[in-house]
């Protein structure tokens, strides 16, 4: 049975305006596909991220590195914007002055699963920079869409909880892609990686055929004397 392709990208440039930023492009994204994408800051991960969403179009459901959240409001009310675009403005209007009963309800368990429960009325500006990376992942889980597209989404989070976050991300989205730092997590859950350098893809292969060492050479600087090892 053949398995259904999402995305292709074949022998295309990438970037903004005249500055291509990543050139001769050639991959694809298939549904049911995990895939952890690496490499060193700058290198075009968000560039590629970017133009995934604009093919995925309404199929993906999108974690900025940004967070883009509303710091004024309320917890409640950042995860409620995921489903903005479902109601009409005089509900969203309302929703704002007195919150949706069922909106309440599935927000609540969903804050209660991130780590976040009893803060729903409490205002972003407000919270760590931890919880704020936990409200907008809990924000583009609520917009139930069928791809997960993030963009470092548990970059300010520990390694543990790093973890129970992708499973709880890959339990809802079959597909996702997934910028990281932490090498090891693109090991033990994602079934692929995408690896970037100096704007090229120079590495695409399951995440089973790799090791760490093979996940150094995205990185210049690995082996440098100065390198800070990751936290463990």
């Amino acid at each position: 049975m053949s398995v259904e392709e999402l995305v292709r990208f074949d022998g295309e440039a990438l970037g903004h305006a005249r500055h291509t930023v990543l050139a001769d492009l050639t991959l694809e994204l298939r549904a049911g596909e995990r895939v952890a994408l690496l490499g060193p800051s700058g290198v075009g991960k968000s560039t590629l991220l970017a133009a995934l969403r604009r093919r995925l179009g309404q199929r993906a459901a999108w974690c900025p590195q940004e967070h883009g959240l509303v710091p004024p409001l309320s917890v409640y009310h950042n995860i409620y914007m995921g489903r903005l675009e479902r109601h009409s403005a005089l509900a969203n209007l309302v929703n704002l002055l007195r919150p949706r009963r069922d909106a309440w309800r599935d927000i609540q368990a969903l804050c209660r699963e991130l780590g976040l429960e009893g803060l729903l009325k409490r205002p972003v500006a407000q919270l760590s920079g931890g919880q704020r990376q936990r409200v907008a992942i809990a924000r583009t889980l609520y917009q139930a869409r069928e791809v997960f597209l993030g963009d470092e989404p548990v970059a300010s989070i520990d390694p543990h909880q790093a973890r129970r976050l992708l499973n709880m991300i890959q339990r809802q989205h079959a597909t996702c892609v997934i910028a990281l730092h932490q090498r090891e997590l693109a090991l033990t859950h994602f079934d692929r990686v995408w690896g970037l350098r100096d704007g090229q893809l120079i590495l695409d292969a399951p995440a089973r055929e790799l090791t760490l060492e093979d996940l150094d050479t995205l990185y210049p600087d690995a082996h440098s004397p100065d390198a800070s090892p990751e936290p463990a």
